[in-house]
């Protein structure tokens, strides 16, 4: 009687961020034998992509769920979990979703509105910025090794601002099952916002971590989601 394979994952970076990012996670991963993949977002590029939003990161995340045989567990980090959102219902090999620190809209929500940043005035919607925070090193790697968090603070790219005001039509988390990972010392997306948002999901696991856990704690993490992935083929 054949088996089914354990699933893959699917690492969705987040908002400034490009796949390599993920690498460390991805040695862990392989380290407990567990295939990943990655997919980079076109709102996010080394000058942007100004004209790319919500609707084209959900498209390039459809393209490499196409591209992936077998179950898949999505994971997205961030702003990554919007187009997550957008885009991972209507993939069948799809088993689960892992939200890191992530966003997790329900329709017609976008990154703005959740933090209740409704435009006062029309927003050049085309335009691109670099990370908003005045000090990267403390608010996305506050408990990333020096040496890896200065590398990862030089290799953030400007994202367009039509990623940040884009709203989901979809909510993936409605019908596909989510687990939310709330990070207890993330100095960019607060703790208790986070929590306010994991009310979406089936089950809710803690890190001790800040927001970056796959670079602060990638083996504990990969531990975990190879925790999620056993639970979500088993039942």
């Amino acid at each position: 009687m054949p088996t089914t394979p354990p699933p893959s994952f699917l690492l969705v970076h987040g908002a400034w961020h490009r796949p390599a990012c993920w690498k460390p996670l991805q040695d862990a991963l392989a380290v407990e034998g567990l295939r990943s993949h990655t997919v980079a977002l076109p709102s996010s590029g080394p000058q942007g992509t100004p004209a790319a939003g919500v609707y084209d990161d959900a498209e390039a995340i459809s393209a490499r769920l196409r591209e992936i045989d077998g179950p898949v567990v999505v994971v997205g980090h961030s702003y990554g979990g919007i187009p997550v959102t957008e885009a991972a219902a209507a993939h069948p090999g799809v088993v689960h979703l892992v939200y890191l620190a992530a966003y997790m809209p329900a329709e017609g929500e976008s990154l703005g509105s959740l933090h209740g940043r409704e435009p006062s005035k029309p927003v050049d919607l085309d335009g691109a910025q670099p990370p908003i925070f005045e000090d990267p090193r403390t608010s996305l790697y506050t408990d990333v090794p020096d040496d890896l968090a200065e590398r990862a603070v030089g290799e953030l790219v400007e994202q367009s601002r039509r990623s940040f005001q884009e709203p989901v039509t979809r909510a993936a988390w409605r019908t596909v099952p989510a687990t939310y990972v709330v990070c207890e010392g993330d100095q960019a997306l607060r703790p208790a916002m986070q929590t306010k948002m994991s009310a979406n999901a089936a089950h809710v696991e803690r890190l001790g971590t800040g927001h970056s856990a796959f670079l602060s704690a990638p083996a504990e993490l990969a531990a975990l989601l190879g925790r999620i992935a056993s639970r979500a083929t088993a039942s």
